[in-house]
């Protein structure tokens, strides 16, 4: 039991580092900084796959705690939290609480970051839309249907 709820602590603690990773991606991909983006992402991506590996040490831990309180392999917390004996089935919850606030939080965060994406891909599109000419939409063959580039006047005396 001790052993799971050693895994369950790191867990959170990865969770919490992956909304800081994605908080920090986010202040970039607001900031327009997109320099650092790469950087961000990789981090984001690094937490990920600790986070991968460390479910699948919990997944273990969890099916040894399930034997041994009788359960089927693959029992979820709340299955496993109700048939623990205290303090492990309130040190259980707890730990259940503590995932779906940070699984909310973190979907949130992902939510947001998406649509700071998509707005930074409106506005590229764009601006290179209005420097080589307007797409307005596709032809039957699938070939972009594209306005001729407009003339600009540049005042180069500024």
């Amino acid at each position: 039991m001790e052993k799971l709820s050693l895994i369950l602590w790191r867990e959170r603690e990865l969770l919490e580092l992956l909304a800081y990773k994605l908080e920090l991606e986010q202040l970039v991909l607001a900031s327009g900084r997109t320099r650092w983006l790469a950087n961000a992402t990789r981090e984001v991506e690094e937490v990920l796959e600790t986070l991968r590996e460390t479910e699948v040490l919990r997944a273990v831990a969890a099916d040894e705690v399930a034997d041994e309180l009788g359960l089927p392999p693959g029992s979820t917390l709340i299955t496993l939290a109700e048939a623990a004996p205290e303090p492990w089935q309130s040190i259980l919850q707890d730990h259940r609480t503590a995932f779906l606030t940070a699984t909310r939080e973190i979907s949130e965060l992902s939510e947001s970051s998406r649509g700071l994406i998509t707005a930074g891909y409106r506005s590229a599109r764009e601006t290179l839309m209005s420097i080589g000419g307007n797409a307005d939409g596709y032809s039957p063959d699938g070939s972009a249907v594209v306005d001729a580039p407009r003339r600009r006047l540049v005042d180069r005396s500024l």
